[in-house]
């Protein structure tokens, strides 16, 4: 199971971020899972430990509601299996007409399931309110580069952009800032709730919800009024199921319960399932990224503490960079699965650097604790800090009990810090990480696009998704530049200058890079598809 270093950059390099899939002998029994349909396709059961936080896509910015929301919302740019070109979905054309105006037309007669024309004034009002609303755990720092939206008639809307040449607009257009909803069902300043949503039906995607009840089970038919990139789902209907435990997915695998499962089973679980003749392991690494958050106000010495100190600040960032030891982490939690990350940009990505390797611990990639002590004495800091670190076991996986364990054991072992260790579920945790109630906290990222920027622009800039009160208005400016350069060297340095730049500040301690997670039966059509760098997971490309 491990992953050899070389064969992963060049997965990343070619194929971005992917998954493991199971491949399990039987389909599923009971509810949701028989095998009829005119296409042969059936409906298919998808099971995963992922949450959805919100099915409003200006409120939400994590993998558990992008996976479901990419089944049934449109969006104007999308990719096709295989692919993370952005490409027209719902639209029939888009390109830049200047170089500060995108400008997409839509396909004719398109509608939602609720039967209300989708038009350009919808796309408007979709785009307009994730900035509007610019929620804590939505996508709105990804349309930084947005001016204004322009309906311009039923079917054309021109996207004005502050800079010109913006290198990645076109795929942050099939991001989470781009599912396009129904300006008849949604409110214009407040997000909405999931029960009221599926009532008013405001989809358009491969597929519309039958049946929903959050974070347990969703049923799901194939829209017959889809005109996308994605075509018609290769089966009639499809079921996600919600697991609070992985051993219960795993479980579910074994028995033939379900056909396809996702996030996430643990590395202990895959490597279990490797020796069970059912199930068949897929593999496909990627550049799924796990780090510590720092938040600048409320960590120690941070700037609202009662002891503010902006240099011991950095000074505990600093050791805590010194003192973790990724590749024990890497071989013991997780049995290769993961490597060591000494970036914000996973390894194998154009333009990645390893700025971390350098600048901390013994300068190849080991621990150095003598180095830690002495960003303690330099900054004048005396005697043990107490850091409340945070983590989600969930959302993440079990393993990262486990990690944080093994995080939490290498900090005492120091005798710098003492660590209040503490877990919280995804759906408090997602809201809670954004109103300062973490000072030191674990998060993770799935890429929306298969590019570097995509791990800076959301983090970096002003307004960022992590809301951890950082900003640096020369990495600001980089991340800017590099944004609208379209020479691929000249661009590629710049990127290489961002990650050296936030790897001096710590905003973030970058600990593993890694692959997603997923699993399905044998008699399952379809899985290595969903092995492609667009990053999504499309129930409907399987089928039995």
């Amino acid at each position: 199971m491990a992953m050899n270093k070389k064969a992963l950059q060049g997965a990343i390099a070619f194929a971005g971020i992917s998954a493991f899939a199971l491949t399990a002998c039987t389909g599923p029994s009971g509810g949701g899972g028989t095998s009829t349909g005119s296409a042969g396709g059936g409906t298919i059961t998808y099971g995963t430990t992922d949450k959805v936080v919100t099915l409003d896509p200006a409120g939400s910015y994590d993998a558990g509601s992008f996976m479901l929301m990419n089944q049934i919302y449109p969006f104007l740019m999308n990719s096709k299996p295989g692919s993370a070109e952005a490409s027209p979905d719902i639209a029939e054309s888009a390109s830049f007409t200047s170089p500060t105006e995108y400008t997409v037309k839509l396909k004719p007669g398109l509608k939602f399931a609720n039967g209300h024309a989708l038009t350009s004034s919808d796309v408007k009002f979709s785009i307009d309110r994730v900035v509007k609303i610019a929620d804590p755990n939505g996508p709105a720092s990804l349309l930084s580069n947005l001016k204004s939206v322009a309906a311009k008639d039923d079917s054309t809307v021109v996207f004005t952009l502050k800079a010109a040449n913006d290198q990645v607009f076109p795929s942050v257009l099939g991001t989470n800032t781009g599912p396009i909803i129904d300006e008849e069902v949604f409110p214009a300043n407040k997000i909405m709730g999931d029960d009221d949503i599926v009532k008013g039906k405001p989809f358009a995607g491969q597929y519309t919800i039958e049946s929903y009840k959050k974070n347990e089970l969703v049923s799901l038919k194939a829209n017959p009024d889809y005109q996308g990139l994605l075509g018609k789902p290769a089966n009639d209907g499809a079921s996600i199921k919600y697991y609070a435990d992985s051993n219960n997915l795993k479980l579910d695998v074994q028995q033939g319960n379900i056909d396809v499962a996702g996030r996430v089973l643990t590395a202990t679980d895959v490597a279990d399932l490797e020796k069970d003749a059912k199930v068949k392991v897929h593999k496909g690494p990627g550049g799924e990224l796990r780090y510590i958050v720092f938040n600048f106000d409320t960590m120690p010495f941070g700037a609202k503490s009662a002891d503010a100190d902006p240099k011991k600040a950095l000074a505990v960032r600093q050791a805590m960079a010194n003192i973790v030891d990724r590749d024990a982490i890497a071989t013991q939690v997780y049995k290769g699965t993961y490597l060591p990350a000494y970036s914000v940009v996973p390894d194998g990505l154009p333009g990645a650097a390893q700025p971390l390797k350098e600048m901390y611990g013994d300068g190849n990639g080991k621990p150095d604790v003598e180095k830690a002590k002495k960003a303690f004495a330099d900054a004048g800091i005396s005697g043990t800090v107490t850091i409340k670190l945070q983590y989600n076991p969930d959302h993440y996986g079990k393993s990262s009990g486990d990690e944080y364990a093994m995080i939490k054991e290498q900090l005492e072992k120091s005798g710098l810090f003492k660590v209040e260790l503490q877990s919280t579920e995804w759906v408090t945790y997602s809201k809670a990480r954004t109103a300062d109630a973490y000072p030191v906290y674990q998060l993770g990222w799935f890429p929306d696009y298969s590019d570097a920027d995509n791990y800076l622009t959301p983090f970096f800039i002003p307004g960022n998704f992590l809301k951890n009160h950082y900003e640096n208005p020369s990495v600001t400016d980089i991340i800017k530049k590099e944004l609208v350069t379209a020479d691929k060297t000249e661009r590629e340095k710049l990127l290489g200058d961002a990650q050296s730049a936030v790897a001096k500040d710590l905003s973030t301690l970058p600990l593993l890079q890694g692959a997603q997670l997923m699993v399905a039966g044998a008699d399952v059509k379809g899985v290595e598809r969903t092995l492609d760098p667009s990053f999504k997971t499309r129930l409907g490309v399987i089928s039995k």
